[in-house]
């Protein structure tokens, strides 16, 4: 394992250094959303009309945080389960998306795309997002305002951790721990 830190947008380059297990402090910004707003993007993308964010070397975080007591940025912000975006990753990362930040296991095409397109899926840890709100340094709704915390917003993160899950290279992290623990 091997641990980073990278800045948003990434770029083939910083994708392809990265394996399955590595330690990545993300900076820079990144966009939230969950099925709803995955779907109202792929139908964007399916009539060829513009989307509310630039998806090239884009970051999306599967979170729907909570609101924001007085004086903070964003309420509590940990991820939601990935595989809700499953049918609709694929295209967003045909299209650009460079990295998805969720919890738990992603289907065959999610890692096949990761392969093909040059494409990372990292974890985060659930049951912590009190403490992943606090690397939230700015938070704005730039789309979707109706869907409420499933909004698409846009955040400004300073060493936001994650663990890479899916590389470029087929690795699975959890088949990986699967297997070493079926050693023991």
């Amino acid at each position: 394992m091997a641990e980073y830190r990278l800045t948003t947008p990434l770029s083939d380059a910083d994708v392809t250094q990265l394996k399955a297990g590595d330690i990545v402090y993300l900076n820079g910004t990144l966009y939230t959303a969950r099925d709803a707003a995955h779907k109202r993007l792929v139908e964007l993308i399916e009539r060829g009309e513009p989307l509310p964010f630039d998806l090239q070397g884009a970051v999306i975080y599967y979170v729907g945080p909570t609101p924001p007591k007085p004086g903070e940025v964003i309420g509590s912000a940990g991820p939601t389960t990935s595989y809700r975006m499953d049918s609709y990753a694929p295209i967003l990362i045909e299209h650009g998306l460079k990295g998805m930040i969720g919890k738990g296991r992603r289907n065959e095409a999610v890692k096949e795309a990761c392969k093909r397109y040059k494409a990372v899926y990292f974890g985060a840890v659930g049951g912590a997002g009190a403490l992943l709100a606090q690397r939230i340094k700015a938070a704005k709704v730039i789309a979707y305002e109706e869907l409420g915390p499933e909004a698409i917003r846009e955040l400004v993160v300073e060493d936001f951790p994650v663990v890479v899950v899916n590389d470029v290279y087929g690795n699975d992290l959890y088949e990986a721990g699967r297997r070493q623990w079926a050693k023991v």
